[in-house]
């Protein structure tokens, strides 16, 4: 039996709301990932069982590892199809926000949703939610947003409209947002769900394989690139560094999603606690932070106070506008300030 997590004054709120709806908008954040794409189409899903008219959009695109999900094709890319895409959120009975906090999350599309008239929902497992939204489901103690779908659609008493195709978005988002459940994923309720999607056809084998295990050839080269010529340690810290520049991804033909999980590699070094990855990013001026943690580490506090970002203990990110010289400064004045608690002294 799972806990009612999501208070039940906001999942009769949400009810409402579905039932009187009948265009429905799901929105996530820039650079799409596992769980964004996985919670918007596991969502999507379940709605268009109960017959709505509803649309997914995202900022811009998102992995290609991610594109055998069923949805996903009509996932609705706002920086192609903006005034397309505009015209179904001003017209959205609900607007549904998932797996993002604060309405900058969504990059130019923030101005769209913050004044189109729809009711707006939060669905959402980062901390310090935003005030956008009437309806606020915000637990940062839950795994990932696909988990907090899987429970609402529970709690609204809908489990049996749970389809296999929805399943397996919710598997994917789950799976992802805790490293193939290497971390984040020590609550026993988690692996309930997952026997419940099992339940529901899906082959989580499969699922693994074309998520971990389809890459390019470029992008294993890639890999080897980064192991031998990029990492650094930092024995004294308990911490690895991982850099990237954009003539390094053209080089070896990068594509997006091909560095999904480069910040883990370093965790796998005997000792080593915290693992930071910064890349240049190729469709703006500036610098992606993605930081790693084992154990307790607050990675979510080196974001929150060098890299104008946040996320949860182990797993966090944020980023840096400047040369990566400057970044890299940043990162070891990190490692400092966190000498103590990198040591294991506090």
């Amino acid at each position: 039996m799972l806990s009612k997590v999501i208070a039940q004054a906001s999942v009769d709120h949400v009810e409402k709301w579905f039932e009187k709806a009948d265009r429905i908008v799901i929105v996530s954040h820039v650079s799409p990932d596992g769980d964004a794409i996985g919670s918007s189409l596991g969502l999507y899903h379940f709605l268009t069982s109960q017959d709505k008219n509803v649309h997914v959009i995202v900022p811009n695109a998102f992995p290609d590892f991610l594109k055998w999900m069923p949805g996903a094709k009509d996932v609705i890319q706002y920086n192609r199809y903006k005034d397309f895409a505009d015209k179904l959120i001003l017209e959205a009975d609900v607007i549904c926000c998932l797996d993002f906090n604060v309405l900058s999350r969504i990059d130019e599309m923030e101005e769209v949703v913050k004044n189109a008239p729809g009711r707006k929902m939060i669905v959402d497992h980062h901390l310090y939610p935003g005030d956008f939204a009437r309806i606020v489901i915000s637990h940062p103690e839950i795994s990932s947003t696909s988990e907090l779908v899987f429970r609402l659609i529970c709690q609204l008493g809908n489990f049996s409209d749970i389809s296999k195709e929805g399943a397996e978005c919710i598997y994917t988002g789950m799976m992802t947002d805790t490293g193939g459940f290497t971390y984040n994923s020590n609550n026993r309720e988690i692996y309930l769900i997952i026997g419940e999607l099992l339940s529901r056809g899906i082959d989580k084998d499969e699922i693994y394989r074309r998520v971990f295990n389809t890459y390019s050839e470029d992008r294993l080269r890639l890999m080897g690139y980064v192991l031998y010529d990029k990492m650094q340690v930092y024995p004294e810290f308990n911490a690895a560094l991982i850099t990237l520049s954009r003539a390094e991804q053209k080089k070896f033909r990068y594509v997006k999603g091909d560095t999904e999980g480069f910040v883990n590699m370093p965790l796998s070094i005997k000792n080593v606690c915290f693992s930071a990855f910064l890349r240049e990013d190729t469709e703006k001026d500036m610098i992606k932070i993605s930081l790693r943690s084992v154990g307790t580490f607050p990675c979510n506090q080196v974001a929150a106070d060098f890299f104008n970002g946040g996320g949860h203990l182990n797993a966090s990110g944020g980023e840096f506008y400047g040369p990566m010289e400057e970044a890299i400064a940043l990162f070891k004045q990190a490692l400092v300030k966190y000498e103590d608690l990198l040591l294991g002294k506090k």
